[in-house]
Order: C-alpha cells, then structure tokens, then sequence
C-alpha cells in the first residue's frame, strides 16, 4: 500500500473518462497518482499533496494538502496559462508543463479541453492528424 494519499476516485474517474477516449494513450502508475502518455511522452499527471509533500509541486502549486494536475502547453496557451492566477500555477521542472489545483470550483469541461490540447502537443504526427479528423 502506498504511503502518501490517493487521488480521490471522483477525481481520476473525470480525468480518465477524457484520456481514455484519444487514440493510443497508455494510463500508468507514476511514482505519485497517475499518469497519462501517449507513446513516451506523458501529456497528464495527476497526484495528491499531502502535508506538503511532494515539496516541488506543494512549492508551485502553494497548496498544502489537495489534488493537482499538470499537463502540457503550447505557444499562447503556454503563455498565458504560466502567468493566469489561481488555480493555475507553473512548474520549474518543464518549460511546456503547467499544473491546476483540482478542487470543488474546477471546471471540468476546462479541464478536458486542456487535457486533450496537451495530447496534441505530446503525441506523435499521425495521431494529432488522426485526432483532427474526429
């Protein structure tokens, strides 16, 4: 059993219902949470800061205890999703990584729109041009 909290179910089950429908993705275990790849990139991270740990993510997100998910961005999105306020934050260790605190004010139709734009920009050619074509 592991010895840091769980992501509470409600909360991998919305995640999972998105990432589940693209093409090819692959869901692991991550050294914390879960994580979503496509090929060998991963494009969606979920975990849980419990007592401000893991620091890196407790440090960037400026939570103590709560569930976070990071993903990936590009040009605009990039840049204008590391500078919006809460619940948004960015981590130092990615340049196109961006995390969002999930709580009871997420908007999860935000959250599949990001998550399937950090698909794009993590998978492999053919699979964004079979994603357009959906």
């Amino acid at each position: 059993m592991a010895d840091y909290a769980e992501v509470p179910d409600e909360v991998l089950e919305r995640l999972r219902a998105v990432c589940a429908g693209l093409p090819e993705v692959v869901e692991e275990r991550a050294w914390r949470g879960t994580r979503w790849r496509v090929g060998q990139r991963a494009f969606g991270h979920v975990l849980e800061i419990e007592e401000g740990r893991p620091p890196s993510y407790a440090e960037a997100s400026g939570l103590a205890a709560g569930s976070v998910l990071t993903f990936r961005a590009a040009g605009a999105d990039l840049a204008a999703l590391s500078n919006a306020p809460h619940p948004f934050f960015k981590p130092r260790w990615a340049a196109n990584v961006v995390g969002l605190v999930l709580d009871d004010d997420t908007d999860w139709e935000e959250v599949a729109e990001l998550l399937v734009e950090s698909y794009r920009v993590a998978a492999p050619k053919r699979l964004k041009a079979s994603l357009e074509r959906d």
